[in-house]
């Protein structure tokens, strides 16, 4: 027979869970201990402990060993997707993911698992216009936000455009792959012009819950993005899977 919310068990879940969800309990914050939470709700410990265990599952809260619980830290990056964005990031020498992160007080990161070369996936082949034979450069990072995993991201060159350049090298770009594609005097000398995305919710797979360390239940946001240059020729394919608990998405579409 299940508890209503009457009981001790349920009402310490539904209070602690309001609290953190209005946000009057701060992300980091050590929630009481569970004698202090026994007390207040006239129960016992293992009560407490139950009611605290469910709220791990959720998502909500953490426990560290010897310290006790704490709301569970979860940056929210909002992305706002727009022309006018992308170009004044641009202008500021910033990856757009870095400096949208930056803006809202966060310190952003961006680390490099691999880059190599392949056969294009048959998807990817299609969106850069590729024979299904073709060579693809790929590069696969984690951008991290204050410190914790919120998407991750691989993003596919066609090889014979970047080939000889840094994007196949495992290592940084200053001002980010764009700045070297937009180069006047680089290797490539072409004008990044729009993009097209898919966005589709789902359940991450065991790799991504681990990699982007998500509780159970979170899901994943797959946003797939084709980039085109000036003369309408795709010049990448980025392929990111985004924690859904740690986005917003906002886009800006001028109609005139």
């Amino acid at each position: 027979m299940s508890e209503g919310p009457a009981f001790p068990y349920q009402r310490i879940v539904d209070d602690l869970r309001a609290e953190i969800l209005a946000g009057s309990r701060a992300f980091g914050e050590k929630l009481p201990s569970e004698n202090t939470l026994a007390q207040r709700y006239g129960t016992t410990r293992p009560t407490v402990r139950r009611a605290l265990a469910l709220l791990k599952a959720e998502g909500l809260v953490v426990a560290r060993q010897g310290q006790g619980v704490f709301v569970r830290p979860k940056p929210r990056v909002r992305l706002l997707i727009s022309g006018s964005n992308y170009r004044t990031h641009r202008e500021a020498g910033l990856p757009g993911f870095d400096a949208q992160v930056r803006e809202q007080g966060m310190t952003p990161e961006q680390r490099i698992r691999s880059v190599v070369t392949l056969e294009a996936p048959a998807e990817i082949a299609h969106r850069l216009e590729l024979d299904e034979d073709a060579q693809v450069v790929v590069r696969r990072r984690t951008f991290l936000a204050d410190g914790l995993p919120v998407a991750l991201c691989d993003s596919y060159y066609p090889a014979d455009l970047v080939a000889d350049t840094l994007i196949a090298q495992p290592r940084k770009i200053k001002g980010g792959v764009y700045a070297l594609i937009e180069d006047a005097t680089g290797p490539i000398r072409r004008q990044v012009s729009h993009s097209l995305e898919d966005l589709v919710c789902r359940m991450p797979t065991p790799e991504e819950a681990a990699e982007l360390d998500l509780m159970p239940g979170v899901p994943v946001v797959r946003v797939l993005r084709t980039v085109y240059d000036s003369e309408n020729r795709p010049l990448e394919v980025q392929e990111s899977i985004v924690a859904a608990d740690s986005h917003e998405f906002r886009y800006e579409v001028k109609m005139r």
